[in-house]
Order: structure tokens, then sequence, then C-alpha cells
């Protein structure tokens, strides 16, 4: 049983992602709150997926990968819910939130022609776009303010987009966990890296 505490784990983040738009929709200005726990315990629940999977031994492909799709549907939940409630706040940076989602689509249409399957690098720039998505909706959706933590998360987020292009062109072969385009450069002329657990 306690080997699926991880696929359970990421479960309960997609379980959470239809009641954050229900509470949205519903409670509108009041769910504010209610919306920010939910956001943080996803959070938690992504933090503690890949702990358990590593001390278990079972961070697997498939593993790392739905991780990773729930990942995605997990914010686009949060954005969707951002708009429930401040669609003004979304409208005024309309073309900063397309060009991400135009890199976002990038990167997998690059990564499906190649490899036949969807990106998966959880690479070390991708999870500090996490942190400043976090901080973004934080602000966003708590205080109807974008400002500097929105145009830093929109930097970060096309940097890493970036960034995962240029491993998923550089990549011999499909692989997950590879933490830059730097480490790409090594797995193509076969030299092996040590991972860093804390950022797989």
């Amino acid at each position: 049983m306690s080997k699926q505490i991880p696929i359970l784990l990421i479960f309960f983040r997609l379980f959470l992602s239809p009641i954050i738009l229900v509470t949205a929709y519903v409670l509108r200005d009041n769910s504010r709150i209610y919306i920010l726990i939910i956001m943080y315990l996803g959070l938690l629940s992504d933090i503690l997926d890949g702990a358990f999977a590593r001390k278990m031994k079972i961070s697997t492909s498939k593993l790392r990968r739905l991780d990773s799709q729930v990942d995605m549907i997990f914010w686009v939940s949060i954005g969707v819910c951002t708009w429930i409630l401040h669609p003004a706040l979304i409208r005024d940076h309309l073309v900063s939130i397309t060009l991400i989602f135009i890199m976002e689509a990038l990167c997998y249409i690059i990564s499906i022609a190649k490899f036949g399957k969807e990106t998966c690098t959880h690479s070390f720039l991708s999870k500090l776009w996490g942190i400043s998505l976090l901080i973004a909706f934080t602000s966003m959706i708590g205080f109807n303010h974008a400002g500097l933590p929105f145009y830093l998360t929109i930097i970060l987020g096309l940097i890493s987009q970036v960034d995962v292009i240029l491993i998923t062109l550089i990549l011999p072969k499909w692989n997950h966990d590879i933490p830059s385009t730097y480490h790409a450069i090594l797995v193509r002329r076969g030299i092996d890296f040590k991972r860093n657990e804390l950022l797989n």
C-alpha cells in the first residue's frame, strides 16, 4: 500500500483541479482564501509525491509523465480560476499569457514530433517557474494584483520553455528528469552525471 502513496498524491492534485474551478464559480470573491489554501495543498502534494517516489525507488518514467500532465492540468485550473475571479486582470495581460501558452504548446509539439511522447524534463528552470507561478497566483487571486510577480513568472516561463525545447532537440532519445540544456548535452555525449534528488 505504501508504494501507492506517490500516485495517490498525484491523483489528489488532479482531484483538486475541478474543486478549484467549482469553488471559484460558486463562491466568487468569497472563494479566494479557499482557493489559495487548495493551491498550496496542491504544491505540497507535488513536493511529497516526488519525495516518496524517490525514497521508495519507484520514480518510473510512467509516474513522472503522469506527474507532469497533472501539474499542467492543476496550474491551468488555477489560471482559469483567476480569470473567473478577476477577468479584467487576465484581459490586461492577455498577450503575455497567450505567448506562454504558445511556447508551452511548442514544447509538446516538438517532443511529440521527435519522440512520439510529450516532454517530461522536470528541469531546474521549470521548477523555478513553478515557484514563481505560486507567487504570481497568490498575488493575483488573493490581492487582484499582477505587477512584478506576474512579469517575473512570464519571463521565467519563457526562459524555462526555451530550455525545455533545447533539451528536447539535443537529446538523442526521449528521457525524463533532465535538469538543464547542459545536462542534455552530457547525455548526448554519453557522459553520465549525478542527479540531484531534490530537483527530480
